[in-house]
């Protein structure tokens, strides 16, 4: 019991030193000067504007990356081709890859003068660098592996028993994946889905490259708290963390709100 006891306190005091107490001062630092402080400081228009900014990045790169994300899980567990350990292995590539490192990459291919394919870009109008789209395509790179790494193992697990017969009964591929694999699969890309947000959700490095960190421009949620601190704004750089904080507590929420009930008890 002794053991036991010891090994929950350390658990628990681990994640508390790391995760507890700094959230906790956080959320103190953003209400030190009051609440109406705090509030003003996130309903500025440049504050405004970069909620609004990560909320785009968000609806376009999650979605993009779910599906991609069934795609190559599908591949990998159902197809064999030559190569397919290469792409198991490529879509680890953002887990090893520093998120900077990302952005620089981004920048040595999309970069409007020295870029391999900025400069034709450039000319037909198209900016992909200091904007939108290579926000965008830095929080995909980012966020790539969450959906794959989720479905993979529940496909692994399932089989192909119910596909076979559903195919025996005469079904064709489309009808055999929205009414047998999709329904089977569906927790591990609900947990994929909500991961990949998170991860958008509070990208920072690739981004910071990219994006130009152009107040009321191109400046994300995690840019505008950066701003905000180098500015000597602590109120509004801690009250825009605490959004962010908020964002993720509602994802980790959804998360156990969506698990089969024998998951959450």
């Amino acid at each position: 019991m002794k053991s036991k006891y010891a090994l929950r306190f350390l658990a628990l005091g681990y994640l508390g030193l790391l995760l507890g107490i700094p959230v906790a001062l956080v959320f103190i630092n953003a209400f030190q000067d009051g609440i109406g402080a705090a509030w003003d400081a996130v309903t500025t228009p440049e504050a405004q504007h970069a909620f609004w900014l990560t909320f785009i990045m968000v609806v376009v790169a999650v979605p993009l990356n779910t599906l991609f994300g069934v795609l190559c899980a599908l591949a990998v567990v159902r197809q064999r081709f030559r190569g397919r350990a290469l792409l198991n292995a490529m879509v680890d590539l953002p887990f090893a890859v520093s998120p900077v490192v990302v952005g620089l990459a981004l920048l040595l291919v999309y970069g409007r003068r020295d870029g391999w394919i900025g400069p034709w870009l450039s000319e037909h109008g198209v900016q992909i660098i200091f904007s939108m789209p290579g926000m965008i395509l830095a929080t995909m790179f980012v966020s790539l592996p969450f959906v794959v790494r989720e479905v993979i193992p529940v496909l692994r697990e399932i089989g192909t028993d119910q596909e076979q017969a559903a195919a025996t009964l005469g079904a064709n591929g489309l009808q055999t994946f929205f009414r047998v694999t999709l329904p089977a699969i569906r927790w591990g890309v609900a947990y994929g889905v909500v991961l990949t947000t998170a991860r958008a959700l509070g990208e920072f490095g690739a981004v910071s490259v990219v994006s130009g960190k152009l107040s009321g421009g191109t400046e994300t949620a995690t840019l505008f708290v950066e701003n905000r601190f180098q500015r000597f704004d602590e109120t509004g750089a801690y009250a825009a963390s605490v959004v962010l904080a908020l964002l993720a507590f509602a994802t980790l929420l959804a998360m156990n709100l969506i698990k089969p009930k024998e998951a959450r008890g």
